[in-house]
């Protein structure tokens, strides 16, 4: 007998295909971008895809499907944690060689997501070098090296800074396209350095980059215009997190000021509109549960309206594909879909714990259970990672 928890998804929305770009999806169940950490050490601050992470990505590969690789440093000590690649040098861009053929070797698809961490980076991770950012106000706590926030505020970018950072994620992009993948995604979102530049808590400039809102998305909009001229807009997307309060984001009016960002990527030329974007559900919370995080946001914000679909409206007249990720299930994903207000439903948790997702979707497999201890490490590295099983 089926269990009607898990009923065959095959003939939902879920499983219908859809264009992105020159791609043609087979089915919407995507593989969501989650930092692992696998990447192998070569030198100080420079990781490389090894034959792990091919396989990793390989097993998670579908016919027809979309996968976001992992958040990857467009340069050298762009990264805040160990273990993450880049994408900035020859043996880098060979080792994700391997893992997009393994991918496209399955008839699947993958983009990159690149990134600069700013101020999430601690000085430990940068050369010894105090962490960049819009301004100079440091996050709550202390790095993942454990060294207070406070004890090293951020440096302010110069104007030469943020020029040369800019071209740091066209460059990456380019170096990505050589890789393999079929596009990349701009990582704006997250507290990360693009997001940075975005929330009025953390942008204290005084200068055309800060201030108001007009001035706080300049950054970010100028490196979607310079990876969509390096690589074509049919091949950039772009992430966002509009409710998210992960490393110390507390922006005063989300709703208004995501919504005029999203007005501004709409009405972007054809050859600067990102071919789709990504944003994160405001259930989704890295320290609280669903339900902690909703009140929290009711609470602590003056939004009328706490939700995706007012900036899925927006991007949908300028004909942007709209991804969204955060806490879906086998219960959720469908409805999300068939309510009009996502095109693509991107899975984390349970695609690092079921390779073969989109088959239990499809079939109606039970979920394999995730382990959480080894998200970001495990001994040996396979374990949490590689040793998933395959439903027989």
């Amino acid at each position: 007998m089926t269990n009607p928890s898990f009923a065959p998804l095959k003939d939902t929305k879920l499983f219908s295909p859809i264009k992105l770009g020159n791609i043609e999806l087979l089915h919407r169940a995507a593989q969501a971008p989650c930092t692992r950490l696998r990447g192998v050490k070569e030198s100080d601050g420079v990781h490389v895809p090894d034959d792990l992470m091919v396989q990793y990505y390989g097993q998670r590969a579908s016919k027809g499907g979309l996968q976001i690789a992992e958040a990857t440093d467009v340069a050298h000590y762009a990264s805040g944690y160990p273990g993450t690649p880049g994408i900035y040098s020859s043996a880098q861009i060979a080792g994700w060689k391997k893992v997009t053929d393994a991918v496209h070797a399955k008839g699947g698809y993958i983009f990159l997501q690149i990134w600069h961490t700013g101020r999430a980076s601690p000085p430990s991770f940068r050369g010894g070098k105090v962490p960049i950012s819009s301004g100079n106000v440091p996050m709550d706590g202390s790095w993942v090296d454990g060294t207070a926030c406070a004890s090293f505020p951020p440096t302010p970018m110069t104007l030469e800074e943020i020029q040369a950072v800019t071209q740091d994620f066209a460059q990456a992009a380019k170096n990505a396209v050589e890789a393999g993948f079929d596009g990349v995604e701009v990582h704006a979102a997250n507290g990360y350095l693009l997001d940075q530049f975005l929330h009025d808590n953390i942008n204290n400039r005084t200068d055309e980059y800060g201030g108001p809102i007009e001035n706080r998305v300049k950054f970010p909009l100028e490196v979607v215009k310079a990876v969509t001229e390096a690589i074509g807009s049919d091949k950039v997307g772009v992430r966002l997190s509009p409710w998210g309060y992960f490393q110390t984001t507390k922006d005063s009016n989300r709703l208004k000021h995501w919504s005029y960002l999203c007005e501004q990527l709409a009405s972007l030329p054809a050859n600067h509109k990102p071919v789709y974007v990504h944003m994160v559900e405001p259930r989704f919370d890295e320290g609280l549960d669903e339900q902690q995080k909703i009140d929290s946001l009711a609470k602590n914000s003056n939004e009328t309206t706490i939700s995706l679909t007012p900036f899925k409206e927006i991007l949908s007249k300028g004909d942007i594909v709209f991804l969204s990720a955060g806490c879906f299930n086998w219960e959720n994903a469908v409805p999300k879909l068939e309510s009009g207000t996502a095109d693509i439903i991107c899975f984390g948790r349970w695609f690092i714990a079921n390779p073969d997702l989109p088959k239990k979707l499809q079939e109606g497999i039970p979920f394999t259970p995730y382990d959480r201890t080894t998200f970001y490490a495990g001994v040996p590295p396979s374990k949490g990672y590689t040793d998933y099983p395959f439903h027989e």
